[in-house]
């Protein structure tokens, strides 16, 4: 689960990243309300995690935008505000949750799994592209009606990829969206891990659905029309 949290206190962004790192989730991270709300639109998340109270954009001014341009994405607001007008205001302008600072990462996971159950009727949890189904909550992935066993990190890349077919990722951006932002640039663990899902894949369908683009990166390729 890819989570966008913005948040400028950095004890508090210690601590959460770290405690939703070790529940799985994949966290991008950033420490000012403008780069925030950039990332917002440029990637996918399932989660959106906004503190109020932050340099550049505040976490209202960025809701409210998101929402205008009809961005469904669940949103958390966290805040060492907690009164009752503040909480109205958040929710108003489409907040799906709010959490007062302090708070335990446990109920902060806890929250988000809420949220992401209760956008289920509005998302798209089965992607699907040619022989290739892949379940988001029950992370079941099949290729011709055959199951296909993938560790959790070669889940979350095919995830990726499968989102948006036809389109081209760099290296760098897989390993910034899937493994996070303070991994080993030059590592080839993204090599490694495409290789692993094709090699699963490859025997069931004899077509190349995960295409290497010669000096970019990858693409999951779109099915031909009459597919």
């Amino acid at each position: 689960m890819n989570v966008l949290f913005v948040e400028d206190e950095a004890k508090i962004a210690n601590f959460v990243r770290a405690g939703l790192k070790e529940q799985g989730f994949v966290v991008d991270y950033c420490d000012n309300g403008d780069e925030g709300y950039l990332r917002a639109l440029d990637n996918e998340y399932d989660v959106i995690l906004l503190d109020i109270m932050m340099p550049g954009k505040d976490g209202l001014s960025i809701l409210k935008l998101l929402r205008r341009q009809g961005r469904n994405t669940p949103v958390i607001l966290l805040t060492a505000r907690n009164e009752l007008d503040d909480r109205l205001q958040g929710l108003n302008l489409g907040a799906d949750d709010y959490i007062a600072k302090p708070f335990f990462v446990e109920e902060l996971v806890a929250r988000i799994h809420a949220v992401m159950r209760r956008s289920v009727s509005e998302r798209q949890n089965v992607l699907g592209v040619g022989p290739i189904k892949l379940d988001r909550i029950t992370r079941e992935v099949t290729c011709n009606h055959q199951a296909i066993e993938l560790t959790s990190r070669e889940f979350n890349l095919l995830e990726y990829l499968m989102r948006s077919p036809g389109r081209v990722f760099t290296r760098t951006q897989i390993l910034e969206h899937v493994w996070g932002y303070d991994f080993n640039p030059n590592t080839n663990v993204v090599d490694v891990c495409i290789q692993r899902i094709r090699k699963k894949i490859d025997p069931i369908d004899e077509a190349v659905w995960i295409e290497s683009i010669r000096g970019v990166g990858y693409r999951f390729r779109k099915p031909d029309s009459s597919s």
